[in-house]
């Protein structure tokens, strides 16, 4: 929550996208009595970035009086079982910033789907600048060297003080099955393909079952984020190096803290490869740690043995094309009409190639 005016940034918030609209009146009464400054009129825009959960920035009154939060839902329609768990979220970020302070603190969870047409939370607002694709101009646009190798070793940085975070004096260690969490995630994601798939696809299944057979013994469990990309998170407003917020928490669990590094380096393409996914980060730029270096960094800052890390990067790799295919087949059945993923099933096609192309 803010007092001051904020700043927002054009890329970072629009008018709310036809058909997801949340009416003033409703979300306000929903808040009255349960955050402070719900009694102020309220305006709602839309955060513009991501394809899946929407989320929309609640702003209570106005000028010096402003207070912001963030409210986040599901995304419109039927959506795979598991997946964008509003309860889980705020769950988890209704303790995790105690243990964990780049986690906003969630203040109020609506289960009531009647409301709005599904759940939702509210939570604080943090002010920040979130890299998606391209370095924004305000870190010197890609070309500057020192801001690059900043923001690369940011995000590894970050995700190792996550993983040192104890769950159980936060009271977040019932949130997770670590035996045999490995093996749960791989047949899950599994099971996601199968249930999104819109037609015959051997290089996905030639890649599901070299997972199944090269299965590796995870470290010992940490908290894991499951979701972790730079466009999960924002930095300070004038240093790339300092990280101020981590979002994006409904898959918040308890198990092997690798997971978490295949699910980065997916998007973390080396010069000279074609840069993955629909959102990549920037690793490219001049100065930004090549994946081997987040890899060596990752390993030396957190003291895990990382040798068996190109297993988890194709894991990574498989579950990025589960989920852009799980987004495509919610438009494909006309659960959406988002324009935005009408070639989707093509970007989930090209990654599982990918996948197959980066098995040791």
């Amino acid at each position: 929550m803010e007092a001051n005016s904020p700043i927002v940034a054009p890329a970072e918030v629009i008018p709310v996208r036809q058909g997801e609209e949340l009416d003033p009146d409703t979300i306000a009464g929903a808040l009255r009595g349960r955050v402070p400054g719900s009694d102020l009129p309220l305006q709602i825009q839309q955060f513009g970035g991501g394809h899946a959960n929407l989320t929309y920035l609640l702003r209570f009154g106005s000028g010096s009086n402003v207070v912001e939060y963030v409210l986040r839902r599901p995304p419109i329609g039927p959506v795979a079982p598991g997946s964008h768990d509003m309860s889980r979220e705020f769950k988890a970020l209704s303790s995790l910033h105690r243990g964990f302070p780049l986690a906003p603190r969630a203040y109020y969870l609506c289960e009531d789907p009647s409301l709005i047409g599904g759940p939702f939370f509210v939570m604080e607002r943090r002010h920040g600048i979130v890299v998606r694709g391209g370095v924004p101009q305000a870190f010197g646009g890609g070309r500057d060297p020192v801001a690059n190798r900043k923001l690369s070793q940011v995000v590894i940085d970050t995700l190792v003080d996550f993983h040192a975070v104890d769950p159980k004096p936060i009271g977040l260690d019932e949130m997770g099955r670590p035996e045999g969490f490995l093996e749960r995630q791989v047949k899950g994601w599994a099971g996601r393909w199968e249930r999104s798939r819109t037609g015959d696809l051997p290089i996905a299944e030639e890649v599901l079952h070299w997972l199944l057979d090269q299965l590796p013994a995870s470290p010992p469990p940490t908290p894991l984020h499951n979701d972790w990309r730079l466009d999960n998170m924002a930095v300070a407003e004038d240093d790339p190096g300092r990280c101020v917020a981590v979002y994006d928490w409904d898959m918040f669990t308890i198990g092997d803290p690798l997971a978490d590094l295949g699910t980065v380096l997916a998007t973390w393409s080396d010069p000279g490869e074609t840069p993955a996914g629909t959102n990549p980060m920037p690793t490219q730029s001049a100065g930004f740690l090549t994946r081997a270096e987040a890899v060596t960094r990752y390993g030396e800052r957190s003291g895990r043995d990382v040798s068996r890390v190109p297993y988890y990067l194709v894991f990574g790799t498989f579950k990025m094309a589960v989920v852009l295919q799980q987004i495509y087949f919610r438009f494909y059945k006309g659960q959406t009409q988002d324009a935005r993923f009408a070639t989707l099933n093509a970007g989930a096609e090209s990654l599982f190639k990918l996948a197959a192309s980066r098995r040791p």
